[in-house]
């Protein structure tokens, strides 16, 4: 009688010990805190034109709904399927340091004084979040590796 092996990497002990982690994250209040906030956050930059009152700059309100929207979807992703969506995070990484530049890279010299505050602290709070999200990741990656 011979006993077949599994064969391909998703039998991969490394590939098994990191999906049990991103399970563990998944439940923990970290994970779960951080993907709340993440997903507020990017909801926030997608109404703040309308809620602070800058709706009048149409490139700046139109990168902040697309952006808030597009960063509350990717790091929505962790409470289902933590292990296979956690590099989404890099995106989003992206996406919050855009959002602190975008006052002066869509609007110009127009801008007022609510523009820059709402996008440099919005988007440092998803810059944040995402790269909490990202550390996560590593660590369980870092800390395997050391065993």
């Amino acid at each position: 009688m011979s006993t077949q092996l599994p064969s391909g990497m998703e039998h991969h002990p490394d590939i098994l010990a990191l999906r049990e982690h991103a399970e563990r994250v998944t439940y923990s209040t970290a994970g779960q805190g951080t993907e709340a906030l993440a997903i507020c956050a990017g909801l926030f930059l997608a109404i703040s034109p309308w809620v602070v009152g800058f709706s009048g700059f149409t490139g700046l309100t139109i990168s902040n709904l697309v952006l808030g929207i597009a960063y509350a979807v990717l790091m929505a992703g962790y409470g289902s399927a933590f292990g296979r969506t956690h590099a989404r995070a890099w995106a989003c990484v992206a996406i919050g340091a855009w959002t602190i530049i975008a006052p002066w890279a869509v609007n110009g010299g127009a801008h007022i004084r609510r523009t820059i505050l709402t996008n440099a602290i919005t988007g440092g709070v998803m810059t944040c979040l995402a790269l909490a999200a990202v550390g996560m990741v590593v660590s369980g990656a870092a800390n395997r590796h050391r065993r």
